[in-house]
């Protein structure tokens, strides 16, 4: 029970709700921009604001808690490939095998963090300690949108809450808390705006971080040239298939210049 109480992801989601929590309570407790006592609805803006923060922090652990996309096991896995692949020409693509957890489809990785593979694996974040994969993938990108909102949000109402004082002490000694919380928005607004920039583009290119970064040690894509994604249709259509498309991709059809081969029983 302490054990897991005082698990890396327990500890990782316990730190965001407190660092979360505590940067809202110094917003609130300032005078910032979240009242305006000449407005008819004054409790209107504090309102979204909390709502704005609820809102990311559910976000957050909806993408920590949930299954990125672990593959099934062998015997499971085995039937959906014979199913799907029946139609590949036999030798084209070769089917990979993990030490971990035997059959292993085409851009899965076996992550050791969480000790399984996970389908079109991105990589393992470490501050939602979890896997970022084909059944997160999306969740995880809709929550970086709202938690920059909230973060632009907050960095205005933190820099209207600085007022001007006679001595640079009493300003300090006013403010040292808002400026402590300025500092640590500024830094995660600046960190989540490019990584969303990062995966808008990797995913604009079919691209996983985890392909990006180890593009000529993974098998089936050290053949190619970094310009020639064999995964890649076109920006339009790489980002309509990521947002809009469910279920399993058989990425060996896609690798061999086929259709999209979808499976939405999952």
């Amino acid at each position: 029970m302490i054990r897991s109480l005082l698990s890396s992801g327990c500890l990782a989601r316990i730190g965001h709700t407190m660092l979360t929590g505590g940067m809202t309570l110094v917003l609130f407790l300032h005078d910032t921009d979240l009242y305006h006592p000449q407005n008819e609805w004054i409790h209107l803006k504090p309102l979204l604001f909390v709502m704005a923060v609820l809102c990311s922090v559910g976000l957050y652990f909806a993408v920590s808690l949930m299954d990125p996309g672990y593959v099934l096991s062998e015997s499971e896995d085995k039937t959906f490939f014979d199913h799907e692949t029946s139609a590949l020409t036999p030798g084209t693509v070769r089917m990979r095998r993990c030490g971990y957890c035997m059959l292993k489809p085409m851009r899965a990785r076996h992550c050791k963090s969480c000790n399984h593979c996970v389908r079109r694996y991105d990589h393992h974040c470490p501050w939602i300690e979890n896997c970022v994969g084909e059944k997160n993938h999306r969740s995880f990108m809709l929550y970086l949108t709202v938690k920059l909102v909230v973060l632009l949000w907050a960095f205005h109402l933190a820099w209207s809450g600085f007022h001007y004082e006679v001595t640079w002490s009493d300003w300090l000694r006013i403010n040292v808390f808002l400026l402590l919380a300025f500092i640590l928005i500024t830094i995660c607004t600046a960190v989540v705006g490019l990584l969303l920039a990062c995966h808008l583009y990797l995913i604009s290119s079919n691209f996983t971080t985890w392909e990006f970064m180890s593009y000529n040690r993974i098998s089936y894509l050290k053949q190619c040239d970094l310009n020639s994604n064999p995964f890649d249709r076109g920006i339009v259509w790489n980002l309509w298939n990521f947002f809009c498309t469910h279920g399993h991709v058989t990425w060996e059809w896609v690798y061999l210049g086929n259709t999209y081969n979808m499976d939405n029983t999952v």
